[in-house]
């Protein structure tokens, strides 16, 4: 051993330790392991399954894959035992022999549950139900694990309405999700912001495409069917990315199974906000071949919706010189969407058993999100005394797609290696206009002057609501009427004069090559050391801000120049059906509803011949326009050395450490003013970034029986800075009222943070559980978004900038409980609840500086919510799932304004969710499915301030529902 590591001594790096480990396994050549694959007779590979060698220490407990490890202390007869929640226990004979002995596929049955009356006849047999049996798996995984985490199985995900990687999350004890205009997008982990929750795949972060330049990776891209097994770790340990102040979520795709499968679903349905259909549709083959060595899996979703959103959107003048006036309104929005949502996805994989010690595998998918949606903007403009109407045709585009390459091998009895190579790429975009070499996001905006003035006006002479008017006067938004003085004075195709043309690019590449590689070596049955690496290298592209302005030469005062155009001039066609306009509120406003340009007439006004024809000039901001486009390139190298030791039967011990170096280059373009008179000079600019996280973790585990455990967990974590926050330019939109300009700050720091977890787990026999801990966390350079006004040449533009926050820190602790009433009589032991409960409060300090006297504004995290809960009522028989879940998420801060203080902060007001889903097997292969969302009617609530009735925006969607069938065809 001396002698291995001096040898040892003469390397470096991930080498080194590597070669000990080689040179140390020499002598256990002649040690015997034994390896076997666990499933379930009905249910595929069983992960998370107890395997012990009966009389002896020897434990472990099978991969997501079903396979096992285990060291045999002799050789000659010994009992494998194998223990799986909802499943009988076997015990089977092996003989041992030198070397692997390879057991192949150990296939164990659901138990059955006999009850018996007061005399002890039998009276009742009830086998285990096929729906508990998804959730065994889940428990499995979690109870087994060094990790505090939670995990979800594909079968799970399939009782309820969740139909992206998003909604799939949502039921998790901890996690809140975003939602855009009705479906989740995003997640996070115990409330954190959404950027401080790693997204995995298969174990890496993928490259994010969000517009906005964030690292969060928007989950509502990939179908929920793809997915195997979700994995949500809320302490993380020294083999994960680091990167997870929150936690991180690790979504598995699916892989061979152990058998043949072949499965399809389809289901019809109708959205009561579009008034109109949806349908979605999946497919997964799986098989094995040569003797199972060979084994295929293809898979298919996809989700086509009709959808629709009303919103009404307030912006107030927060750049006045009053604090009163401040709170007084500037402009009124009442939008629609209506549109059609596509969401593709095809994975595919390939697994190869050279022999019982070496696999190899390959993945890859492809994803596709369409998000088409004519979007339709009736403007009140109090601060310029109009009307403003907006049309748009908007045709997202999201595409991730990639492949990976990895192996598993056992080079010894004691040590195994696994590796992976992976390249994968996130693309966002629009390419529309047809008629314009500019693609992006086409925006034709009409004006039409109110020259009879307001009524119902303050004193000041400015629009409030009734609680900030200095007298009393205005209302409530529910209630809004725009007061216009001439009742005649109304919204005119005929007066909205055609007055800016725009396109707005809105393109994102993001691109990540990444290569790890992880060795374990048993030291011996109670300890086991593990080493590995990785290296990412991403290259990301982006454009953001970057608009094409058109103006006509008659509204800028150019002489001689064609008349403006009105609406009722052009090529238009009738409004969008569906629910009410509006019908949220308490007013009619099918006044504001426009004949909206048709789109070939849209895109025409973008042709250099219409342009020409009618006095278009073009007035982009070559400044705002050429500091909009980055590029970037990140390199991050990461490795780490952990132990896992089996202090005794009931003890075990998980350190070690994490180092994750980062090297961040943005190559861009930033603006100065230089001469006299000052012009504007464009330059190159390069960010630069370095920095190293030492990231030391400890995990303790007490067993107090099989069935409870207590856990704790010290780790240190930490997040990147967003690209977009940190990029070298400035972006200005005027097609938004008021304008606004988004800053990059290229100094921003990483966020660090201290966390500490505690977590009881109690398993009840019947596949239930009962848990709750408490959490806490140090937190520095917190990273937010800083808006305020800024006045150019007259004009107001709301500035977003973002900045570093001092230390802080966030307090939690959640409960949760799944249980079935089995212990019910007949009918109503299939009943079941399943609740938990999350409370998170964070303290965050914001310094303000007011007459050159420093203030700190206490407020929470963004994103943050203080109260979680999910509760779900379930029935369950052989045949029968029913299933009625209610999803809450508090009141979260989403936007601190600095120099105001928290009267402008703007809040996201707590959501509260019904969604419904039934199930029926008409045989053991075929099943009708039900699926409501939505049934509370819930709408997006975001308001400024300490008044929930100063709303900035309340959005509505209102409910979809699907009828479908599954088949099970082998």
């Amino acid at each position: 051993m001396n002698n291995s590591i001096g040898f040892s001594k003469r390397r470096s790096g991930i080498i080194q330790i590597s070669a000990f480990f080689l040179i140390a396994s020499f002598g256990t050549l002649h040690a015997q392991t034994i390896k076997g694959t666990v499933v379930g007779k009905t249910n595929g590979a069983l992960p998370g399954a107890n395997i012990s060698i009966v009389d002896t220490g020897a434990k472990t407990a099978s991969s997501l894959d079903g396979d096992f490890n285990i060291l045999s202390p002799k050789l000659g007869e010994v009992m494998i035992k194998v223990e799986y929640i909802g499943y009988e226990t076997q015990t089977i004979p092996v003989t041992v022999k030198e070397g692997t002995n390879d057991m192949g596929y150990i296939t164990i049955i659901p138990e059955d549950k006999t009850t018996k009356d007061k005399v002890g006849n039998i009276q009742e047999v009830v086998f285990t139900r096929p729906n508990a049996l998804t959730q065994a798996k889940a428990y499995e995984i979690k109870r087994n694990n060094s990790a505090i985490m939670e995990v979800i199985a594909a079968d799970a995900i399939g009782k309820l309405p969740d139909r992206n990687a998003a909604e799939a999350v949502q039921r998790v004890q901890g996690v809140a999700v975003a939602r855009y205009h009705g479906e989740a997008d995003q997640a996070t982990v115990r409330g954190t912001p959404f950027a401080w929750t790693s997204a995995l795949f298969n174990g890496n972060r993928l490259p994010s495409a969000n517009v906005l330049g964030n690292r969060s990776f928007v989950l509502d891209v990939v179908p929920s069917e793809l997915i195997q097994f979700v994995q949500v770790s809320k302490a993380i340990t020294p083999d994960m990315d680091g990167d997870a102040i929150g936690g991180s979520i690790n979504f598995i795709t699916r892989t061979a199974p152990a058998k043949k499968t072949l499965s399809v679903s389809g289901a019809g349905g109708y959205n009561t906000f579009s008034q109109d259909g949806t349908y979605n549709a999946s497919l997964v083959y799986g098989d094995r071949f040569f003797k199972n060595k060979l084994g295929v899996l293809l898979s298919g979703a996809i989700w086509d919706r009709q959808w629709g959103a009303d919103s009404f959107d307030v912006t107030y003048n927060t750049g006045a010189a009053s604090d009163v006036q401040k709170k007084s309104i500037s402009t009124i929005m009442m939008k629609r969407y209506m549109g059609t949502r596509r969401t593709i996805g095809l994975n595919g994989g390939l697994e190869y058993k050279f022999n019982v010690n070496n696999k190899v595998y390959f993945r890859g998918m492809f994803n596709k999100f369409d998000d088409i949606r004519p979007v339709y903007e009736s403007y009140v403009d109090y601060t310029n005394s109009r009307y403003q109407y907006n049309f748009r045709y908007s045709h997202y585009q999201t595409e991730l797609y990639g492949m990976e390459l990895g192996g598993e091998h056992s080079i010894s009895q004691k040590l195994s290696l696994d590796w992976m190579l992976s390249d994968y790429q996130a693309r966002y975009f629009l390419d529309t206009p047809s008629t314009n070499e500019i693609k992006g996001l086409p925006i034709s905006t009409f004006r039409q002057k109110i020259t009879g003035g307001f009524n119902n006006l303050s004193s000041d002479g400015k629009r409030y609501w009734g609680f900030d008017s200095p007298d009393g006067t205005g209302g409530e938004y529910l209630n809004y009427g725009s007061d216009v003085k001439d009742p005649n004075e109304v919204i005119n195709a005929n007066k909205l004069l055609l007055s800016q043309l725009v396109i707005s690019k809105l393109d994102n590449n993001e691109r990540d090559k990444i290569a790890r590689i992880n060795l374990k070596y048993d030291l011996n049955p109670n300890i086991t050391l593990k080493v590995g690496a990785k290296y990412r290298d991403k290259n990301r592209t982006s454009t953001f801000g970057y608009n094409a302005v058109f103006l006509p030469g008659a509204s800028v005062g150019i002489p001689n120049s064609p008349a403006l155009l009105s609406l009722s001039q052009l090529a238009t066609t009738n409004p969008p059906k569906g629910t009410g306009f509006l019908n949220g509120m308490n007013g009619n406003y099918n006044s504001y509803i426009m004949n909206p340009p048709t789109k070939d007439q849209l895109f025409q006004m973008y042709s250099p011949e219409f342009l020409q024809q009618y006095g278009f000039r073009d007035f982009s901001s070559a400044e705002s326009n050429a500091t909009s486009v980055y590029t970037g390139e990140e390199s991050v190298f990461a490795a780490y050395a952990m132990a896992e030791i089996k202090a005794s039967e009931k003890f075990k011990i998980v350190g070690g450490f994490r180092n994750e170096s980062t090297r961040l280059t943005l190559n861009g373009s930033k603006a100065t003013k230089e001469g006299t008179p000052a012009t504007t000079v464009i330059s190159p600019s390069v960010v630069e970034s370095n920095y190293n996280a030492f990231l030391p973790m400890l995990h303790l585990r007490y067993n107090f029986s099989p069935k409870s455990s207590l856990r704790f967990a010290y780790t240190r974590s930490f997040i990147r800075p967003n690209f977009g926050d940190m990029s070298p330019g400035s972006s200005i939109d005027n097609t938004s009222n008021p304008f606004t300009i988004t800053r990059g700050n290229p100094d921003l720091q990483p966020t660090f943070s201290h966390n500490f977890d505690m977590m009881g787990e109690y398993y009840f026999n019947n596949i239930g559980i009962i848990s709750g801990g408490i959490f806490y966390k140090k937190i520095s350079n917190i990273v937010f978004s800083d808006t305020s006004i800024l006045n150019i040449g007259g004009t107001d533009y709301m500035v977003t900038q973002s900045k570093n926050l001092q230390d802080s820190n966030l307090f939690g602790f959640e409960a949760g409980i799944n249980k079935r009433f089995d212990f019910l009589p007949g009918f109503w032991n299939g009943f079941g609840v399943e609740f938990n409960y999350t409370f998170i409060d964070s303290k965050v300090e914001v310094p303000r500086t007011v007459g050159g006297i420093q203030y700190f504004d206490k407020t929470t995290l963004p994103n943050q919510s203080k109260n979680l809960f999910n509760a779900i009522l379930y029935y369950e028989n052989k045949k029968v799932m029913i299933r009625l879940a209610g999803n809450y998420r508090g009141k979260s801060v989403e936007t601190i304004n600095q120099k105001l203080g928290t009267d402008y902060y703007i809040w996201s007001d707590k959501n509260f969710t019904v969604d419904f889903s039934a199930s029926y097997d008409i045989n053991k292969k075929i099943k009708v499915f039900i699926e409501l969302n939505n049934l509370s009617n819930e709408s997006l609530r975001l308001y400024m301030g300490d008044n929930k009735k100063r709303v900035t925006s309340n959005e509505w969607y209102g409910s979809r529902g699907q009828l479908g069938i599954r088949w099970q065809i082998f």
